[in-house]
């Protein structure tokens, strides 16, 4: 199973504390057996990583895989009490959860009530207001708080970048054979329609050059696209 560390951690204030925050969530990962990892950059509350935020990040899994010996033993938190207490929590709550979008109607007819979106704001609503309270402490944001200088070497991409990458792709779009996509992008669709697997029929569009934006033009026309409503 792949795993992410939680951008929701990530803080503007002495951004740096973050780099601390995803070393601590790679290594809870890690001792949790996931097979795939990826690690946020200690800038990303303000923009697109750059170059040596990402590289920091890249180290913390080096670090974590070559020299603390984490990952020489499989599952090293195999019969702790505290983990299974966890475990079962967790279990516990997901199987509430599971049963109460069942008796809506299944996940679509959930999403269609907004309970998802319901319970993700008063989440969000209750996890901010603890920290405002001070109930729960974000060092830096709430407690231990001191100026902070301003971020340097922010990625800041320019509109030449956007220009460019236009160029390119009406360059493949003029050099490529038309008929073969064309043809790749109408078998998605009919595929789309169906009940079958749409995968293979993705991979002969990109195999035939078709851009991302005509694929997923594509599929909007067949599976439209969820439209955000408020919940309170």
């Amino acid at each position: 199973f792949h795993t992410q560390t939680a951008g929701c951690s990530l803080t503007a204030p002495q951004p740096h504390n973050n780099i601390v925050r995803t070393a601590l969530e790679a290594l809870a990962a890690t001792l949790g057996g996931t097979q795939s990892l990826h690690t946020n950059s200690f800038d990303e509350a303000y923009a697109p990583p750059s170059e040596e935020a990402v590289t920091i990040a890249m180290r913390t899994q080096q670090i974590l895989a070559h020299e603390s010996g984490v990952a020489d033993v499989v599952d090293p938190l195999g019969g702790s009490y505290f983990i299974e207490h966890l475990t079962g929590s967790l279990e516990k709550q997901a199987g509430e959860y599971i049963a109460k979008i069942e008796s809506l109607g299944g996940a679509v007819a959930a999403i269609e009530h907004g309970y998802q979106q319901k319970e993700i704001q008063d989440s969000s609503y209750r996890y901010q207001k603890e920290i405002e309270g001070g109930k729960r402490t974000v060092v830096g944001v709430n407690k231990f708080v001191s100026p902070y200088p301003k971020i340097k070497g922010l990625l800041r991409v320019k509109p030449e970048v956007e220009r460019r990458q236009k160029e390119r792709t009406a360059q493949v779009r003029k050099e490529r054979d038309s008929s073969k996509a064309d043809k790749a992008l109408n078998r998605l669709g009919d595929v789309a329609r169906s009940a079958d697997n749409t995968m293979p029929a993705c991979l002969e569009c990109v195999e035939a050059y078709a851009t991302l934006g005509e694929i997923c033009d594509v599929l909007r026309k067949v599976f439209s696209t969820q439209k955000e409503f408020l919940v309170f």
